[in-house]
């Protein structure tokens, strides 16, 4: 069965999270948790409330991370996935996520990023010259790293083998993209 890595980490963004391993299943992959240790990760709930002008975050879920960040081998998978959340302000100080996921651009191998995962992506190179989004409040990042953001729930980069989303309130877009790209 065909892996997909999906990356987290504690204050992983629950729905997104959950969501992913679910879909992928459903279209017959094998989603894969690899987070900073394998543990038991705390996922966080980011919700819109009215009157905010940025989310507000609750406890979410407990989620088991398959395997450490150290274990990953990018030859055994198909795509990586950044997942969002407040974990990647940390995860992306991780100098073997990062070789992670130049690996996984050098081999011509999908990188999919929804919300803050982008950070991960832009800390390993990558967003220059690429049209992406992500969180909005995020978007600043993407300009410094040299991007151009676009204010629409997914885009699939015309360079490949990136598809990008801004929250989980685009997965029906996001996933719809992702499987059109993975054929199937």
């Amino acid at each position: 069965m065909k892996k997909i890595l999906i990356i987290t980490d504690d204050a992983g963004e629950s729905f997104e999270i959950l969501y992913a391993q679910h879909r992928f299943r459903e279209a017959g992959y094998r989603p894969v948790i690899a987070a900073s240790q394998k543990k038991m990760l705390h996922g966080v709930i980011h919700d819109f409330e009215p009157g905010w002008t940025t989310y507000i975050e609750k406890p979410g879920y407990l989620i088991q991370a398959d395997m450490a960040i150290a274990q990953v081998r990018p030859s055994q998978y198909e795509a990586i996935l950044l997942i969002g959340g407040r974990a990647p302000e940390c995860l992306r100080h991780n100098d073997r996520l990062i070789k992670i996921v130049q690996e996984f651009h050098r081999r011509g191998k999908w990188i999919f990023s929804i919300c803050h995962g982008i950070q991960i992506l832009l800390a390993a190179g990558l967003g220059a010259g690429r049209t992406m989004t992500c969180y909005r409040n995020v978007r600043f990042e993407v300009r410094q790293c040299g991007g151009t953001w676009i204010d629409r729930q997914s885009v699939i980069d015309a360079k490949g083998k990136l598809v990008t989303s801004q929250t989980w309130e685009s997965h029906a877009d996001f996933y719809r993209d992702i499987f059109a790209v993975m054929g199937g």
